[in-house]
């Protein structure tokens, strides 16, 4: 990833993912995430909002699916990409740029509730089941699979003292 600008944010989903196909058969998942600061103001003894920044995300291929199966609306993520610039041509003929984050890594934020990982079929792994802090249960049923002695995700694991 030479010359790209790599970006973490920490925010809240602004809507569910958005799954769709493109018209070569990949996948696509669009969604907004929604940053907003915050300071302590000692005169006032509060805490004070800051403006707000929504970026626009986009996450292809199994991570397209993973998202929308596994991220709702409200949800606090962490996401890591690459910010891309790109310039079209909006229906009143205006030249337009929009900055966007192309999503390498996401997943729920720990912070103020919990997740279950389940581990998919291909290799990969699936965010799922958070509860608390607004997050929802999954709409898919969720597929247990028995996964093979050595598997570390099968079984908690056990603390080391």
């Amino acid at each position: 990833m030479a010359g790209e600008t790599v970006v973490t944010i920490v925010g809240n989903l602004t809507a569910d993912p958005e799954l769709r196909t493109t018209r070569n058969g990949g996948t696509v998942a669009n969604f907004s995430i929604a940053a907003t600061p915050r300071v302590f103001d000692k005169q006032s003894n509060q805490w004070i909002d800051g403006d707000a920044l929504f970026l626009r995300c986009s996450a292809w291929r199994d991570l397209a699916t993973h998202c929308a199966q596994s991220l709702s609306k409200g949800m606090r993520v962490i996401a890591q990409g690459r910010l891309q610039q790109r310039s079209y041509q909006a229906q009143d003929g205006s030249n337009r740029t929009v900055i966007e984050l192309q999503v390498d890594e996401i997943g729920p934020s720990l912070k103020y509730a919990t997740a279950q990982v389940q581990k998919m079929q291909s290799g990969g792994y699936q965010g799922g089941n958070a509860n608390g802090g607004g997050y929802q249960q999954p709409q898919q049923a969720q597929q247990q699979s028995q996964a093979p002695a050595d598997d570390p995700w099968s079984a908690p694991a056990e603390p080391e003292f």
